[in-house]
Order: structure tokens, then C-alpha cells, then sequence
């Protein structure tokens, strides 16, 4: 219960004017905070409670949400969790993670009770495509949530390219990190079973977050690729969260790629092979 009522104390600015630090220590709205990146938090709470609203009648009306291992999450630190995931929609999956946390944050269980809306957890951020959280202006509201935007470096627009690596990612990444939790979707893509991209083993490497792996699964078979619109109501989507692990100086990069992949269960052969077979056969009208 303790740790619960914590959840909901003010954190304390990081300012030298004095007036400011002392209205901190009463601020529960967050008037007076802003995120590492200079977004005032308390437009990151409106944004969340416009969305939460629909978004929670899309994932927990509409369909049928199930939420795994969150004993695991109960004992996390405030700050430098790492959330990795398998990828099937753009804004659906991370939407439904927000939805997850801020109802942990008032101590509720795998039932979402939406009153976590009127004080949601706002040291959230997620990992995005900046094309992708560009493109629109509903992309644009999300993004004021908390996206951590990045330029991929293989792809745009839904082609493969080659640009040189943006390297402040990372950088953005570790101002997430320090501040709150992060998700991340380390495939870089919603096509299921692509490699993960090596950027995330630097940043494991270079901040040693607690990392959660997460696998989810219906949200492809649910929502159309953006994860705006419908394709199938109650429709089963599962979220499940496994045991935190932790890396250190002695794993090195391929080891921590490789064990990404497995625990967010990418690396299934069979999987793989059924997956290329049914493109193939989409391919060919069949």
C-alpha cells in the first residue's frame, strides 16, 4: 500500500530557482515538471487521458485483453526498466502497455480499471519511427505521450534503404531511461520474425537497465497495421510479461541479440518457415 501512495508523491524539480523547487514538493499535478526532453508533464497526462479513453473501449471492450507475469513488474525500480517486445501494430501495442502501467500504478490487478486515467503514469516513453509519428495528426498526439523518435537507418516508408546510423538515438534513449520506464520494439518493424537490430544491445550495454521481455500476440488479427482501425472484434489479445533479466560487461553484443531474440520468441524456426510460406502464398493470389 506504501509503495502504492509513493506512486502518486511529486517529484521534486531539478532547478536552482528557489521558489520553483518549494512549489515542487506540493505539485502533484506536475505543473512545474517536464520530462528530459522539455515536454511539460502535465500535457503528457492530458494527452494520455484524451486517448486512454477510446483506445481503453478498443482493447478491453471491443476485444478481450489478457495480461500475464505481471508479478513480475510489482517490484520494479522507478527508473531504468527497459520494456522489450515482439511488434504487430503501430500504435495499438504500445497504447495497451500504457494502459497496463498506469493501472499498476494505482496497485489494480489484470483488470483494467480505467480511473488511472485521471493520474496516469507519465514517466513512460516508447521507442518510434520518426516517419511513422510524422505522419499524421493523430501520430502526432501519440507522440506527446512519450515517444522516443529515431531515424531507422534500413528502412522508410515501407522500402529498405541505407542511411547513415542516427547515432542520438541511444542517447535519447539512456534520457528515458533515467527519468522512467521505456518499451521498446527491438525488430524495428510489425513483420513478425525479422531480426533485432543490434542498437538495442548497445543501449542494454551502456545504461545495465533491468530488462522485461514481453511477448504479445492478437493484436495483428485485431487491428489493421496502424492499429487505428478494426479488422476482427473480440478478438483475444495477450500481453505477457516474463522475469526481469540483467546483463553486464562479461555478455557481448551477439549474445545479448541473440537472447533477445529468444525471449521475445523471434527465433522459432518453424515459426519462421510457416510465416515465409504463407507470404509466399499471398504472393501468388492463393
Amino acid at each position: 500500500m506504501l509503495k502504492i501512495l509513493k506512486n502518486f508523491l511529486p517529484i521534486p524539480a531539478e532547478t536552482t530557482h528557489p521558489l520553483l523547487k518549494t512549489l515542487s514538493y506540493f505539485d502533484i499535478l506536475g505543473l512545474f515538471q517536464k520530462d528530459p526532453f522539455g515536454n511539460w508533464m502535465v500535457l503528457k497526462r492530458m494527452v494520455i487521458f484524451i486517448a486512454g479513453w477510446p483506445t481503453y473501449w478498443r482493447i478491453a471492450v471491443a476485444n478481450k485483453l489478457k495480461i500475464e507475469g505481471l508479478e513480475h513488474l510489482k517490484d520494479l525500480p522507478n527508473t531504468n526498466v527497459f520494456f522489450i517486445s515482439n511488434h504487430q501494430t503501430y500504435f495499438a501495442d504500445v497504447i495497451s502497455f500504457y494502459h497496463i502501467f498506469c493501472n499498476l500504478k494505482w496497485g489494480f490487478g489484470k483488470k483494467l480499471l480505467p480511473i488511472y486515467l485521471f493520474s496516469p503514469r507519465a514517466t513512460i516513453y516508447y521507442v518510434a519511427a520518426k516517419e511513422t509519428m510524422k505522419s499524421g495528426l493523430i501520430p502526432k498526439l501519440f507522440s506527446l505521450a512519450g515517444a522516443i523518435l529515431v531515424e531507422r537507418s534500413w528502412r522508410a516508408e515501407g522500402v529498405n534503404v541505407k542511411r547513415d546510423v542516427d547515432t542520438s538515438a541511444g542517447d535519447n534513449v539512456t534520457k528515458g531511461l533515467k527519468s522512467g520506464w521505456v518499451i521498446s520494439f527491438p525488430q524495428g518493424t510489425t513483420s513478425p520474425y525479422a531480426p533485432v537490430r543490434k542498437g538495442t544491445s548497445h543501449i542494454i550495454l551502456t545504461n545495465r537497465p533491468v530488462v522485461v521481455p514481453v511477448v504479445i500476440n492478437g493484436f495483428r488479427r485485431a487491428f489493421n497495421k496502424t492499429g487505428l482501425k478494426y479488422k476482427r472484434r473480440n478478438t483475444l489479445l495477450t500481453v505477457k510479461f516474463k522475469k526481469p533479466i540483467y546483463f553486464d560487461e562479461t555478455h557481448s553484443l551477439d549474445y545479448i541479440t541473440k537472447t533477445v531474440e529468444e525471449i521475445i520468441e523471434q527465433n522459432m524456426p518453424e515459426m519462421i518457415a510457416e510465416w515465409n510460406a504463407l507470404k509466399e502464398l499471398a504472393k501468388k493470389g492463393e
